[in-house]
């Protein structure tokens, strides 16, 4: 699967602790494995983000994307719930 990265993804994902950032690396690879793992806990938006998709990096976090293609992922935002949606 090809993963590509939004401008915007880009800048909130550089702004994140450290610690964030290995963890969405762990996701990034558990979502390339298995996109049905519940830990993931993937599911389709609405509102804002209506059409896209999103998965589960913290408890809080989540990451955005957009899947065009069987095979092409592009993350378009991450951030805290509340970052996110409001």
């Amino acid at each position: 699967m090809e993963v590509y990265y939004s401008t915007k993804f880009k800048k909130q994902y550089r702004k994140l602790p450290k610690k964030i950032r290995e963890q969405f690396q762990d996701r990034l690879t558990l979502f390339l494995r298995d996109q049905s793992n519940p830990q993931l806990n993937m599911h389709k938006l609405s509102g804002k983000y209506d059409g896209l998709w999103s998965v589960n990096i913290t408890g809080n976090i989540r990451a955005v994307f957009d899947t065009y293609y069987k095979n092409t992922t592009i993350f378009v935002a991450i951030g805290t719930h509340s970052e996110l949606y409001s």
